[in-house]
């Protein structure tokens, strides 16, 4: 598994997993503030090529069906029989892809912030929507692309991420993830 779990301290009580927003995000220990630690084991897991899992920004294999994959084989891994699925942004589709596959495995579905991938929601978030309601955000995150190829920025990006230029991938995976 690319993938990095962390801050696994509680070994019984529920069994949470927490899937991040992205793609491209990853966790931190600010995520744990959904779940009271008295009652949750709390797993925060960290998606390829997101926050600490190994290789960083690796694109390589990483489609929505590895991931749930990945999912899958923690829970085999940590020995959870059944656990809740949490989710926000893209990891509430994340969500709902793993509970597709593994429905026997899902206790529960929680998702915030649905985000669905539909292309509409994607030119919103990525090209232009979301600027109208943070402009000084939006404006990081479109300073590593060209005026001239602003026009497309989700195709900008990709070439960017997907190049050569690893300080350049770094650069754009930052701006991306904000």
């Amino acid at each position: 598994i690319f993938s990095i779990l962390r801050n696994l301290e509680i070994l019984d009580g529920n069994p949470v997993v927490f899937l991040h927003g992205g793609p491209g995000g990853g966790t931190d220990a600010w995520n744990r503030q959904f779940f009271d630690p008295k009652a949750y084991r709390i797993i925060l897991f960290d998606q390829r090529g997101c926050g600490q899992s190994k290789p960083a920004f690796s694109l390589e294999n990483n489609t929505t069906w590895h991931l749930v994959a990945d999912i899958e084989k923690l829970r085999e891994h940590l020995n959870v029989d059944k656990w809740v699925v949490f989710g926000g942004s893209w990891g509430s589709t994340l969500s709902l892809s793993y509970a597709e596959k593994h429905p026997s495995r899902v206790k529960a579905l929680v998702l915030r912030g649905i985000f669905t991938l539909r292309r509409d929601e994607l030119l919103f978030f990525y090209q232009e929507g979301s600027s109208w309601f943070f402009p000084d955000a939006f404006d990081k995150y479109v300073e590593p692309i060209p005026e001239a190829e602003r026009g497309d920025l989700m195709s900008a990006y990709y070439r960017r991420l997907t190049g050569p230029d690893e300080e350049v991938q770094r650069r754009c995976a930052a701006a991306w993830s904000m």
